[in-house]
């Protein structure tokens, strides 16, 4: 089991160079019947003006990088119009809307003075260092209404290379509707006359109202300030993720395992066995999931459209049970999903082993202790959301990484697009003191 720590000592830091940033307007102005606003699903609402970085590092050169992705980005902004545009506040329901004004997303192209190899793709010490300067930041109250939707930088590094650093509000996309802009634009940028996928934005209200559950996690998730934990960037060996994935099956444990569970199953026993002294406590793991086909999403639809799921075992369940034990805890999670969307009520079910009940109508102070407290894992998947698939003209990414800095619960994204040996995982989800300990349990699974 690999991992690397942004702590280490360096010798020198490289720099970035940017340009002033500017707007990009969709290049074609659009029809008088797209100058509207777009009503929002309860999924966007939940998540407006959160913001979410991520990088994506392309080690083949390209042709002026910052210019074939500005240009492929207005055209883009044709037929994801909306992106162009403000969130707005209706004044006679208070409902957030975008407004679809063409104002265009913000742009900055910039340059760093060493190659993609100097930095060895992002990995510590310089990916934390260096990726706070990939990007155009926002402050940290997050999204204001008047900012772009949309924040994008090109840097170009000395070896050709080149690193598209994206900022988004979370309003407009969600990790799969995300990847598809970014693969239209991929597709513009290498000549196709319009992207291969028809994009769908909300805006008729077909899609169901979020669970009461999930609806308050969210919203008391955006309001927590954040909390400083330890950066670790680990691969979980695919030898280990077949090991787990083979003995799942092979107990007849009930269905196949997959890759994220057995990541996820790896990354939560050994956090429970470094972070935790009291078998009795809580060890609350949420997860994202993608339910577009539970939901009724139409084909192209590109935004907010995921839930969470939700364990809450003792501590003592995930720590000194098999490793299949807390595969078939996260199954159990899942099991609810789809009947989410199915059933009216004003509770959901969280999947723990004592089956308890917790209302829509807001979280107390001690579930939001429970939820989001330093004994909760939060984890989400960038596997199969299609990041992958993004090619600008040179070849698809050798790496996609995120920013970890502004998540209030201890977390980690794992099966990041990587060109690395098992699954990568960015982290932050310990405190420094329990660093050593969670990668010392870590390396009992090599």
């Amino acid at each position: 089991m690999s991992s690397t720590l942004a702590s280490s000592p360096i010798m020198s830091i490289p720099s970035v160079a940017k340009s002033s940033p500017v707007l990009v307007g969709p290049s074609i102005a659009p029809a008088a019947a797209e100058l509207e606003h777009i009503n929002l699903s309860s999924f966007d609402k939940a998540l407006a003006f959160f913001p979410v970085t991520s990088f994506h590092v392309f080690d083949h050169a390209i042709h002026m990088p910052a210019e074939t992705v500005r240009r492929a980005l207005s055209r883009a902004l044709v037929h994801y119009y909306p992106v162009a545009g403000r969130v707005v506040v209706n004044g006679s329901d208070g409902e957030l809307r975008i407004a679809c004004t063409g104002e265009g997303v913000g742009f900055v192209a910039a340059s760093a003075n060493c190659s993609l190899e100097d930095v060895k793709l992002f990995d510590p010490p310089f990916g934390a260092l260096l990726m706070k300067d990939l990007a155009v930041s926002v402050g940290a109250e997050g999204f204001r209404p008047s900012d772009p939707l949309l924040l994008v930088q090109v840097t170009e590094f000395a070896c050709g290379g080149f690193v598209v650093g994206v900022t988004r509000n979370h309003v407009i996309a969600d990790g799969t509707g995300f990847a598809q802009f970014l693969q239209a634009v991929g597709e513009l940028a290498r000549g196709l006359p319009r992207p291969s996928v028809f994009p769908v934005a909300c805006g008729d209200d077909s899609l169901p109202e979020l669970p009461p559950l999930v609806a308050a996690m969210e919203k008391a998730l955006v309001t927590l300030e954040p909390r400083d934990f330890a950066y670790l960037d680990i691969t979980v060996p695919s030898r280990c993720i077949n090991r787990i994935k083979a003995g799942f099956a092979g107990a007849g444990a009930g269905g196949p395992c997959t890759v994220f569970e057995a990541v996820m199953a790896v990354l939560w026993q050994c956090r429970t066995r470094a972070v935790m002294s009291d078998p009795g406590a809580p060890a609350t793991l949420v997860f994202a999931a993608n339910v577009r086909e539970h939901a009724g999403a139409k084909y192209g639809y590109y935004g907010n459209c995921i839930t969470s799921a939700v364990a809450v075992p003792t501590s003592g369940e995930v720590a000194n049970g098999d490793i299949n034990d807390v595969v078939s805890l996260i199954k159990r999670a899942k099991e609810p999903i789809p009947y989410q969307f199915k059933r009216k009520t004003n509770a959901v079910v969280v999947g723990d082993e004592g089956g308890r009940e917790w209302g829509g109508g807001g979280l107390s102070m001690e579930q939001v202790d429970v939820m989001f407290g330093y004994n909760a894992f939060d984890v989400t998947s960038w596997r199969n959301l299609g990041a992958d698939a993004v090619d600008f003209g040179g070849g698809r990414p050798a790496r996609v990484m995120c920013r970890m800095d502004r998540m209030p619960v201890p977390h980690c994204v794992a099966c990041l697009p990587c060109k690395k040996d098992g699954a990568n995982v960015l982290s932050r989800c310990v405190r420094e003191e329990h660093v050593d300990a969670f990668l010392g349990e870590l390396a009992k699974f090599d």
